[in-house]
């Protein structure tokens, strides 16, 4: 059966490969990046049927009007991959004063992903991309009011979205499953060029596990969990992912970041 995805971050990298593997099976790829050469670049590479979408994900106000076009466009979204993700950048603080990371790592997913809940089919799936780089949130840095490390940044900022997958499974009992991956580390992406200086390893590592976690059967009753594809099997996430108090907290920091970011 023919299913529609999202892709955030997909115009290179793992997010690319993965569309062009899902739309090589006949799939509708609903492609996003944030600058328009480079996405209409991407879509060129699909052979199938692809959309097209733009935004910023450290600007709310793009989130707010990507996430309405695609619910204006499509009566019914399969699956929402969660891919688009920074880890060093010139300008790490957004105008509000939230660290660029939390914003397009977390929070922005966190807002697209609520917004997109009445189109998204309840046997349909949202696959965030999480990190074997996880760590404890810095709750006053999470909120603009300390700054970190690029690496301290990203490693939070993924644990905030395994937390968040977590809890919103919880609420979401009838689905769509949720679920955070660690698709590899280390893999031959823009990110982990820039940010390691690394070639990388094969992106196909990647791109075969978030297509598994899209569609495939494995996954259908795991909302909520965890996969690690450095292990190649559902594990614990970080400690502070499973400490109710810190995931509360870290909820909070996001709902309060959707109501300020408006």
């Amino acid at each position: 059966m023919t299913k529609t995805i999202l892709i955030t971050g997909s115009t290179d990298g793992i997010g690319l490969l993965t569309a062009q593997t899902l739309a090589a099976e006949g799939h509708r790829v609903l492609l996003h990046g944030r600058n328009v050469a480079k996405l209409e670049a991407a879509a060129k590479t699909i052979k199938g049927s692809v959309g097209q979408y733009l935004a910023d994900l450290s600007n709310m106000a793009d989130v707010h009007a990507l996430a309405s076009t695609i619910r204006a466009d499509h009566d019914q979204i399969d699956v929402v991959i969660n891919n688009a993700g920074i880890l060093k950048t010139p300008n790490t603080v957004t105008k509000e004063g939230y660290d660029v990371r939390f914003m397009v790592n977390a929070i922005a997913p966190y807002v697209l992903t609520r917004e997109l809940l009445p189109i998204l089919a309840k046997d349909g799936r949202i696959v965030n991309l999480s990190s074997a780089a996880q760590a404890r949130v810095d709750l006053d840095a999470f909120r603009g009011r300390g700054r970190l490390s690029d690496m301290d940044a990203y490693a939070q900022s993924k644990l905030a979205l395994t937390i968040w997958s977590r809890e919103m499974a919880k609420l979401l009992p009838e689905g769509p499953v949720i679920i955070a991956v660690n698709p590899g580390s280390l893999l031959a992406s823009k990110m982990v060029k820039e940010g390691f200086g690394l070639a990388g390893n094969d992106l196909s590592i990647g791109a075969n596990i978030l297509r598994e976690a899209a569609l495939g059967t494995g996954f259908a009753e795991a909302s909520g969990r965890y996969f690690d594809n450095d292990s190649r099997q559902f594990a614990q996430p970080h400690a502070a992912a499973l400490d109710a108090a810190h995931s509360a907290e870290v909820m909070r920091g996001l709902d309060e970041a959707a109501v300020i970011l408006g």
